[in-house]
């Protein structure tokens, strides 16, 4: 195929491509007729004939990438459940090997109480802004030259040369490079990093797999291009969905499946500029005639619809960047909406064989948002607001009537905020009272507030809304002048990563920057409560019936922004024995180093071994989360057995 096609030859070739199926059967192909000293010159039925067959190939093998990235699924799931149940197991036998020990530490300290020789829970060791004397800890550590990383168990289970292995291999997972210079983007963890090169390796093979890089075989080659472009769409939607079987198969909720949206978007982009070209290509090659030229070829029905899918999609990835969602969030919401219902309808009349798998997108799309995010998962309150002490945050208090009714099916639908909620989750709130324009708009918030008890019929939920710009400045304006408004919440939303690190953990660390205090004060109350309620009443009198020590860190900018909480929920975390630490405010003082207290609080605690088990939990700026994670990394290369999950929500 060294020439180009005739205008019979073109017709039925590409209606073909068109219209073929991956069950398209490869015994029926087109025939052409042709001239007798066009036949003579080539064949042109054996030549099209294995264009076809190429074409079919390429329609039933991209069928496997959904069958791959299902296994791979399935895969994670059994990790994950496999790994839950084993932490279950531990949980119990701790429970049952560490309950009559603490009856006896309990009846001890009870005694020790009576005669005066007994201690008290003291502040000394955690402070509040402003009060007591801010603790000294080292900034360098000294360890003994023949000290091994690993400390040996004494039922020498363990190969210590193994398990110096295994602490590299996560140390390295954990581990989060340097931002990108010049451009200053923010790199993930190198296990993060890990699963999005599997992502492109295996789109990369079945993009390439048996495609002919030839000009004259151009025109396989943009299909298969195009074909991983729909083939991807399902998955760019499935990852992206509030409400998707992810979190009940792995644990983890849409924005931890958010980084593979992102890059798979990216991917998609590439795909559809190699569509684009290879197709351009295809005409240079073997379209081009004097009846045919390139204005005709792009102003043709067909490559009209695909190049306006093109630019739905091309405009949709460049206002999906972090620097266009950060400047102009609300616009960003607002086309990420239309563009993409614009480039799927486009899509749907480009290409009859992409048709089923816009239609699944466009399935996942309306269950998610029409079904689930606008009706079961949405319900409208009354809210109380205040402005903040500092004059730029909006006190948000919602009561939340509780229901003891929650069927199976309900409960695999997902639950909403009347069902409950749990540390770490979030809700979008939409204030349709604000202005016309914020009607539809849902903004997602962190809940503040302690997760309700198993038993409660009613409880409080509390956000805390930093004003920026657009709908939070006029929230915060709105709030100058009313002390009510109506709000209809979405949700709630989120993994539960961190808090089976931290109530698996003997050691737990969490590290709050500014408003991250509003994932790390229910995280506390998780710890504190998980502890308590398998246990008897004799047991619970204790302020921290677990002994588990828990160290609060709390950086903030200004003295003022202390209200966010209160001082008399801070006091009543250290009744209960959590070690707070709210260094000077930033705004005075600069930036404390963070991970090193965090190092020093953990290796400098009597109790603490290489074999204990330790949680960071840490939430707030970029450079705070990198310098936290990098420090826990160091941690492990040194033997430490340190866990860290990174809450930090984002589009």
């Amino acid at each position: 195929m060294d020439s180009p096609l005739e205008g019979e030859e073109l017709r039925v070739a590409l209606r073909f491509i068109l219209h073929s199926t991956p069950w398209t059967s490869a015994l029926v192909h087109p025939t052409i007729s042709t001239s007798s000293e066009a036949a003579s010159s080539r064949s042109p039925n054996a030549d099209f004939h294995s264009l076809f067959d190429q074409v079919l190939y390429s329609r039933r093998f991209t069928l496997g990438y959904h069958v791959v990235l299902d296994v791979i699924l399935l895969i994670w799931a059994a990790v994950h459940w496999g790994g839950k149940a084993r932490r279950a197991w531990k949980r119990r036998k701790s429970v049952k090997g560490g309950h009559n020990d603490l009856l006896r530490t309990t009846k001890g300290q009870d005694a020790g109480e009576e005669d005066g020789s007994g201690s008290s829970a003291s502040s000394s060791s955690s402070c509040t802004l402003g009060s007591a004397v801010y603790p000294s800890y080292p900034k360098k550590w000294d360890f003994e030259e023949g000290e091994p990383l690993l400390r040996q168990s004494s039922s020498q289970e363990h190969n210590p040369w193994l398990e110096r292995q295994k602490m590299v291999i996560r140390s390295w997972l954990v581990y989060q490079p340097k931002p990108l210079p010049i451009i200053n983007k923010t790199l993930p963890s190198n296990r993060t990093t890990l699963a999005v090169l599997i992502l492109w390796a295996i789109n990369i093979f079945f993009t390439f797999y048996k495609v002919p890089l030839s000009t004259s075989q151009s025109l396989v080659f943009a299909d298969r291009a195009g074909l991983m472009f729909v083939v991807n769409l399902p998955h760019l939607y499935f990852f992206s969905a509030k409400n998707q079987p992810i979190k009940l198969l792995t644990g983890y909720s849409y924005e931890a499946c958010n980084i593979l949206h992102r890059r798979l978007g990216e991917i998609m982009y590439l795909l559809a500029l190699l569509h684009s070209v290879g197709m351009i290509v295809v005409w240079y090659t073997l379209l081009r005639s004097p009846n045919f030229t390139l204005a005709k070829f792009l102003l043709s029905k067909i490559i009209l619809l695909g190049i306006g899918a093109l630019v739905a999609y091309e405009v949709l990835y460049l206002t999906s960047l972090g620097s266009f969602r950060r400047n102009w969030y609300e616009l960003f919401l607002k086309l990420h909406v239309g563009l993409q219902v614009i480039g799927l309808i486009l899509l749907w009349f480009h290409h009859h064989g992409a048709r089923i798998h816009v239609g699944m997108a466009l399935a996942i799309f309306i269950i998610d948002r029409f079904l689930y995010r606008m009706t079961l998962n949405t319900a409208s309150f009354k809210a109380a607001i205040h402005v903040g002490a500092d004059k730029e945050t909006v006190g948000m208090r919602v009561s939340i009537p509780l229901s003891s009714r929650h069927h199976d099916l309900r409960r695999m639908l997902g639950s909403t905020l009347i069902h409950s909620w749990k540390p770490t989750h979030h809700v979008f709130l939409t204030i349709p009272s604000l202005s016309r324009e914020h009607a539809l708009q849902a903004h997602p918030f962190t809940i503040a507030s302690r997760a309700p008890p198993p038993k409660a019929t009613s409880t409080d939920l509390d956000l805390i809304i930093r004003a920026q710009a657009g709908f939070s400045a006029d929230l915060l304006h709105y709030a100058q002048d009313h002390s009510t408004v109506t709000v209809r919440l979405d949700g709630p939303y989120g993994s539960q990563q961190a808090v089976d690190l931290l109530q698996d953990s003997e050691l737990s660390v969490i590290v709050a920057g500014g408003s991250g205090i509003a994932v790390a004060y229910p995280l506390v109350w998780s710890v504190l409560d998980s502890h308590q309620r398998p246990l008897d009443l004799e047991v619970s009198r204790t302020k921290n019936p677990s002994g588990k020590k828990i160290l609060l860190v709390w950086i903030v900018q200004k003295p003022s922004h202390i209200s966010w909480i209160g001082e008399s929920h801070l006091t009543e975390l250290r009744a209960h024995g959590v070690e707070l630490f709210i260094p000077p405010p930033t705004s005075e003082n600069g930036r404390p180093d963070v991970a090193g207290l965090v190092e020093s609080w953990i290796v400098n605690q009597e109790r603490a071994t290489m074999r204990s088990r330790i949680g960071v939990v840490c939430s707030g700026p970029d450079g705070m989360n990198w310098a936290v994670r990098n420090r826990c990394s160091a941690l492990l290369a040194r033997g430490w057995d340190v866990g860290v999950e990174i809450e930090k929500f984002g589009w």
